[in-house]
């Protein structure tokens, strides 16, 4: 994809085709940020749209932007800001700026949730295993040793070691199986820790 001063140039020659790939180079990046401004996917989705719009209609003086990037987010913040002083004179507007809010709320605390549970159940898995299988785990998943340097750090061999890590990895599957818990929520549960 061309840098920005590319597609910059192209834009304000109103090539359109460059447009959209300059739309699509920055859009879930400013839609992210706004979201977590205004806490509204339809608004967020709204300004992500009123902003390039404000660009495709000042096109001739794109050239100017030496910071697409920077430019982008000061005009996202200010419409958010415009968003805002409409809001707070539109009560239609405030109740579903509520409602959007306690709903990313409730999805939030709900995650939350199904994380801890997820991760008592994962914590248990490892409680089980003997205290070799832990060491020998812990060292190659979370501390990311090779089977080599567990081996020559616990003074086994590595046949030893990899046999012992099929062994936990079968035991874990099994029993997180046991609970409905997949393997990519325990991959998600180790990379997080």
């Amino acid at each position: 994809m061309p840098d920005d001063a590319v597609l910059q140039s192209e834009i304000a020659l109103g090539n359109q085709g460059a447009f959209r790939e300059l739309f699509e180079k920055h859009r879930a990046k400013l839609y992210n940020y706004l979201y977590t401004v205004v806490k509204s996917k339809e608004i967020a989705e709204e300004i992500v749209i009123d902003v390039f719009l404000k660009i495709w209609t000042g096109r001739e003086l794109i050239t100017e932007i030496r910071n697409m990037d920077a430019f982008l987010h000061k005009v996202a913040y200010n419409k958010a800001l415009d968003f805002f002083r409409i809001a707070s004179r539109n009560a239609a507007l405030q109740k579903l700026i509520r409602r959007e809010m306690e709903e990313a709320r409730e999805k939030q605390a709900d995650h939350r949730l199904q994380e801890w549970e997820c991760k008592e159940i994962i914590n248990r898995a490892l409680e089980r295993l003997s205290p070799q299988r832990r060491i020998i785990f812990t060292l190659s998943r979370m501390e990311g040793l090779s089977y080599d340097q567990i081996a020559e750090k616990l003074h086994l061999s590595r046949n030893t070691v990899r046999n012992t890590m099929a062994e936990t990895l079968r035991s874990l599957r099994s029993y997180l199986k046991e609970h409905e818990i997949n393997a990519v929520l325990l991959l998600c549960f180790l990379v997080s820790r």
